[in-house]
């Protein structure tokens, strides 16, 4: 593997041997850091967002199966 950075962008050279499925974790993990990397909020932020996604996911739920 070489990585190379450059002005305006990180190459990493592979080998063809590297599994398909795994590079595209790989890719996808490094998108994800290029998306979130202006991001400044702490953990409790996090939290508190996953617990009103719960909230929201489990109201439709239970509305779906007349709970």
């Amino acid at each position: 593997m070489i990585i190379e950075r450059t002005k305006d962008e990180v190459i990493i050279r592979l080998s063809p041997t590297i599994n398909e499925e795994n590079l595209q974790e790989l890719a996808n993990y490094g998108r994800y850091l290029e998306l979130t990397s202006k991001f400044k909020v702490s953990q409790q932020q996090v939290d508190d967002l996953v617990k009103e996604v719960k909230k929201g996911r489990r109201a439709k739920t239970e509305s779906k199966l007349d709970l």
